[in-house]
């Protein structure tokens, strides 16, 4: 099984390199961020011709996540659990049923969070919050979860090109990097970083100040895996040459491999 995320920024201006990624790179279950359309916008029919079940929780102009799977899925919710009033799409879940074994797979799009000390970054910390609470929950089901997306947190200064660069903004607060350790200390396995202990992993390059040609990176897009999934884990990586294609996302494609 396969499973990777992958920001997109916008499904409608990058739609040709989304359906060439996943041809190239084939993952079975696919999670998305920054659709930026309303879901009877979102184009499933090229999806479905090509095999695939599509859920969205889509928004416009904004945000908006989807799942891409070759198998069904069900158990489809839409929205982070805990606040009724929220209208931000930036969460969508369901069960992929494999021939051999059921997934449950989430794909997350965090808040930014900046600036500091504003609603905004309020906003973000009460989300984190809510992820965690509801995170804690998955866990008591005993499945293999898997919770993916971009989650706007630098976890370590090793996730960052320059620390110096980075301090004063809410992806590498304090607070929201406490947050990523507590997930992990749940029992969430970071497993991007589990296979690649020792190597640059980078995500994310801004389309600023030349990031990408001078490989100024960050790592902020994260497949945190249930102990029931981490005991399937084989492999995790980056699809970093999609980043190089012509007018990409600032983002790459993330992926794991499990049994």
């Amino acid at each position: 099984m396969k499973i990777a995320t992958w920001n997109i920024n916008g499904i409608k201006a990058r739609l040709g390199q989304l359906l060439y990624w996943l041809k190239k790179s084939d993952p079975d279950v696919t999670c998305l961020q920054e659709i930026k359309c309303l879901d009877e916008l979102f184009p499933i029919t090229a999806f479905v011709d090509a095999g695939y079940h599509i859920e969205t929780h889509g928004q416009r102009g904004f945000n908006g996540v989807a799942l891409i799977s070759k198998f069904p899925l069900t158990d489809v919710v839409r929205g982070l659990p805990g606040d009724n009033m929220d209208q931000q799409a930036r969460y969508i879940e369901a069960v992929a049923t494999h021939p051999n074994a059921k997934f449950r797979v989430a794909s997350i799009y965090l808040p930014n969070g900046n600036p500091t000390g504003t609603a905004k970054f309020s906003y973000k910390i009460a989300w984190i919050k809510r992820l965690e609470d509801h995170a804690k929950r998955l866990l008591e089901l005993e499945e293999s979860t898997i919770l993916a997306g971009d989650f706007n947190i630098i976890p370590e200064v090793s996730d960052c090109y320059s620390a110096e660069a980075w301090v004063d903004d809410a992806l590498y607060h304090p607070v929201c990097r406490l947050a990523f350790r507590r997930l992990k200390n749940l029992g969430y396995n970071d497993a991007l970083r589990a296979c690649n202990p020792n190597n640059e992993v980078y995500t994310f390059w801004d389309y600023k100040s030349g990031s990408w040609s001078k490989n100024n990176g960050v790592r902020i897009d994260h497949i945190m895996l249930s102990p029931q999934a981490t005991d399937r884990l084989m492999f995790s990586d980056i699809d970093k040459y999609m980043r190089s294609q012509d007018r990409p996302s600032d983002h790459a494609p993330v992926y794991v491999k499990l049994t």
